[in-house]
């Protein structure tokens, strides 16, 4: 059990996160929502301890997240994998080698840097791969990759670090429609398969309706609605993302083909 009480991150004057209070017990796949700013990133990083809590508390099964250090902080990260929106590769470096970085905390640094990882690392690492059909890919250098490719070499290097906690920050921002269902299909199946508790930053709706048992919406910093896709409510939607206040947008005329002819004022 995940839980986070009171948990705030200020910078400066700002509360990213203002007091957030929840629980995400074992297994759950949780679809973070809300608006660019509404501090889904600064909350995953600060359950990761990428960011430190400003106050409150973070704790996992009873241990104090937040009063981790050293090794036993690292720990905590290999337990709970971060996956980002930029991938976050080694471009130069091959797919495999790339993956095999999830083992940085079970390996020395210097042996990994070398390439001298043992027959298991490698056989686990290969196995993800294959498991995201990747297989074919293990010496080609990532940045050589497709953004739906690399996304999956992110979540297999996620994966190898057998986690308990996967947080997936924007994982699909920047991918087509096609590699956004291989992607998400792939956490979820993680998440089905391993019991993996899954925490996931989405802006598309439909989406996280989909994918996500349990949705948190986010709003100026606050969780202003924790429930599941059905409870969702088109007015809670209006409020999380300012969709009543937004103004009018251009309408686009399509010409022969789909392309756009011209742009024209929305009829009043």
């Amino acid at each position: 059990m995940l839980v986070l009480e009171g948990v705030t991150k200020q910078f400066g004057a700002v509360r990213a996160v203002d007091a957030v209070s929840l629980e995400f017990p074992r297994g759950q796949f949780v679809g973070i929502i809300g608006r660019s700013g509404a501090g889904k990133s600064t909350l995953l990083r600060t359950i990761n301890r990428l960011n430190t809590p400003s106050a409150g508390r973070i704790l996992s099964d009873g241990t104090d997240v937040t009063a981790l250090r050293g090794q036993a902080l690292r720990d905590w990260r290999q337990r709970c994998a971060m996956i980002f929106q930029q991938f976050n590769l080694v471009g130069r470096l091959d797919v495999l080698t790339n993956v095999l970085m999830g083992r940085l905390n079970q390996r020395n640094m210097m042996a990994t840097l070398l390439k001298l990882f043992s027959r298991e690392d490698r056989m686990m690492a290969i196995a993800a791969l294959e498991q995201l059909d990747m297989g074919d890919y293990l010496s080609q250098r990532a940045e050589t990759l497709s953004g739906g490719q690399q996304q999956r070499v992110a979540i297999c290097r996620a994966l190898v670090q057998e986690p308990e906690i996967i947080l997936a920050d924007e994982p699909i921002a920047s991918l087509d429609p096609r590699n956004t269902g291989v992607v998400m299909d792939a956490l979820a199946r993680i998440n089905r398969e391993y019991g993996i508790t899954v925490l996931c930053n989405l802006h598309d709706l439909d989406i996280a309706s989909e994918y996500c048992s349990r949705l948190v919406g986010m709003k100026a910093g606050r969780v202003v609605f924790d429930g599941s896709p059905a409870m969702l409510t088109p007015e809670i939607s209006q409020q999380l993302y300012d969709l009543d206040a937004a103004p009018a947008q251009p309408s686009i005329a399509r010409g022969a083909g789909g392309t756009a002819a011209a742009l024209q004022p929305a009829a009043a």
